[in-house]
């Protein structure tokens, strides 16, 4: 059976380098982390497996792919402090980690923010690097703001305003978007001639659980 890193190593080069993934930061830091010690101990054996897995709560870790290309579409070049919306498990905290100086993690449901800490800690990610909030993250953090990169890893019903509002003039926000019966995964910046504007480039099609709060969808979608 191949060990964990070879796993990590096929998954890099299989699911992300063979479909379009070419940041070579973001390939290391996904080829780094390793995605096993934050899936749940009866799942660990699928931890590499093409797809998003089930993390408890109704919640999920995301497929390799979105994660990475997540990061990819929101350039980080290692100084930034990043708030992340939906934090999980905390995987993807750990992969921006890697690739930026702070990341705030803002998770509305108590038992998976205190997972997530557990096991960044196992990975030696404390609250220093990686701040771990329960909180409403469709209103995301003001009092951190702005921030260089928003990484929103639950789908909203539509462009996520109050999270924009939190962006740097430069700054970029990826997450998905629901578009009808569809969602995409969305790139969002400022137009530079209208700061009050944002430009928007779909990246992929995906499948997200819902971003629930005041400005996300009711507690009853879940």
């Amino acid at each position: 059976m191949a060990t964990a890193a070879e796993q990590r190593e096929r998954m890099v080069r299989r699911q992300l380098r063979g479909r379009g993934i070419v940041d070579e930061r973001v390939l290391e830091a996904m080829g780094a982390v390793p995605r096993e010690l934050f899936v749940p101990e009866p799942i660990r054996g699928r931890a590499y497996a093409d797809a998003a897995l089930p993390i408890g709560r109704g919640q999920t870790i995301s497929q390799p792919w979105i994660v990475a290309a997540t990061c990819q579409a929101l350039g980080l070049e290692g100084g930034e402090t990043v708030l992340e919306v939906g934090g999980g498990c905390g995987y993807s905290a750990a992969v921006l980690a890697a690739l930026a100086e702070r990341v705030i993690s803002i998770e509305l449901i108590p038992e998976l923010a205190g997972a997530a800490r557990t096991n960044l800690a196992q990975v030696g990610l404390g609250p220093s690097r990686v701040e771990v909030i329960e909180a409403d993250g469709s209103l995301g953090y003001p009092s951190e703001a702005p921030y260089e990169a928003i990484a929103l890893h639950a789908a909203a019903p539509g462009a996520p305003r109050a999270l924009l509002r939190q962006l740097a003039p430069t700054g970029r926000l990826v997450g998905p978007v629901a578009e009808g019966m569809d969602e995409s995964l969305t790139l969002f910046s400022r137009d530079p001639r209208d700061p009050g504007r944002y430009r928007r480039r779909r990246i992929a099609p995906c499948r997200f659980v819902p971003l629930l709060g005041a400005e996300g969808y009711p507690a009853s979608s879940a």
